[in-house]
């Protein structure tokens, strides 16, 4: 068989047709097609006005209770994305269209104020990024991350933000006011620490050394910050624990957490893809140890297991994970979001801040 040409700087390597539609998509491109690199692959944006933002989220084991995501798709292209299976719900497949035709909820501020002013908010944290990252590429001019930011502070409204761009810092004067009042946590996302295998897994994102300067920028002010050690590949990253660990401790980091891959939906078949194309050789390892994680599938949906797996190596993973957390005094620190008893008034939360 002959192998199929690589699409630099994408992550899918194919676009799986969408369930949903009744036309089936062509499953690989042409080649030989001069045109496609310089205009097929180029990422494009379409404005939605979106009829909610804020979300409440009914999984007991995601470590959050409402969730707010101002983009649909992700420009970063990580292969292993669980969100990519959402893209199908806009009449696009969870593959390249994914992270090629990006959906900017322009109202995303508007909603997201309307909904922390409602009567009866109890002003529980809501999480950014709980789909796809908020502060992908196309955050850089659009600021919509930004201004609900703005209003989180104006209103005492928790935040809880996980990225992998370095563009958060970009926000340093709002996170520290956050901060300063107990109402934010911010986790970064480090997958490896090899810069030839983060190229392949996550194609458009900042590089380990980049991450590890956010954790040390956000730390170093104040602002209270973890990783996230997601989602460990058996067979490809999982080796990487330690040294992602002991970096990130030494970085300022204070939690660490992490996910073992799990291929839920078309994700399976799109990964596969890619590791025929990136790891040809290493394929089907890398799948039997996925696989082995999850009772012989490469994906779990029950609460409990699906995050952490099961089975020898999901045990072994779990053992190092631990171990090199309590070897660098990894999650020993105790950290409470501000609470409120009671909603103020936009005109009142002013008042309260100009004191």
């Amino acid at each position: 068989m002959e192998s199929k040409k690589l699409i630099k700087g994408r992550g899918a390597q194919i676009n799986p047709h969408n369930k949903y539609k009744a036309q089936q998509y062509d499953q690989y491109f042409i080649e030989g097609i001069d045109t496609y690199e310089e205009e097929s692959n180029r990422t494009s944006f379409i404005p939605s006005q979106a009829k909610t933002l804020v979300h409440k989220v009914d999984s007991p084991d995601v470590g959050m209770s409402y969730s707010a995501n101002p983009y649909q798709g992700c420009e970063h292209g990580c292969i292993y994305c669980y969100a990519r299976n959402s893209h199908q719900y806009w009449d696009m497949s969870a593959g390249l269209d994914f992270e090629k035709k990006i959906i900017i909820k322009e109202n995303a501020p508007i909603l997201f104020k309307e909904f922390i002013r409602k009567k009866g908010w109890d002003f529980q944290p809501i999480h950014l990024s709980g789909n796809t990252d908020c502060y992908q590429p196309i955050e850089r001019t659009k600021k919509l991350t930004r201004q609900i930011l703005t209003i989180a502070l104006d209103h005492r409204q928790p935040i809880s933000i996980i990225t992998k761009n370095s563009l958060i810092l970009r926000d340093l004067d709002i996170l520290q006011d956050l901060a300063k009042e107990n109402l934010l946590k911010v986790y970064v996302s480090i997958t490896s620490l090899s810069e030839e295998t983060r190229k392949k897994l996550e194609p458009r994102t900042v590089t380990a050394i980049q991450r590890l300067k956010i954790v040390e920028e956000l730390s170093k002010v104040g602002i209270p910050t973890g990783v996230n050690v997601a989602p460990i590949i058996p067979g490809l990253t999982d080796h990487e624990i330690p040294s992602i660990l002991r970096h990130s401790a030494q970085s300022g980091a204070l939690w660490a957490n992490y996910i073992i891959v799990r291929l839920n939906g078309q994700i399976g078949e799109i990964f596969h893809d890619w590791l025929l194309v990136n790891y040809p050789e290493r394929c089907n390892k890398i799948w039997h140890a996925i696989q082995s994680c999850h009772q012989g599938n490469v994906n779990n949906s029950v609460f409990g297991q699906r995050m952490k797996g099961t089975g020898e190596v999901a045990e072994v993973i779990k053992a190092a994970f631990h171990l090199h957390c309590k070897k660098n005094q990894l999650n020993t620190t105790k950290f409470s979001f501000a609470q409120r008893t009671e909603s103020l008034n936009y005109g009142q939360q002013l008042q309260l801040f100009n004191q």
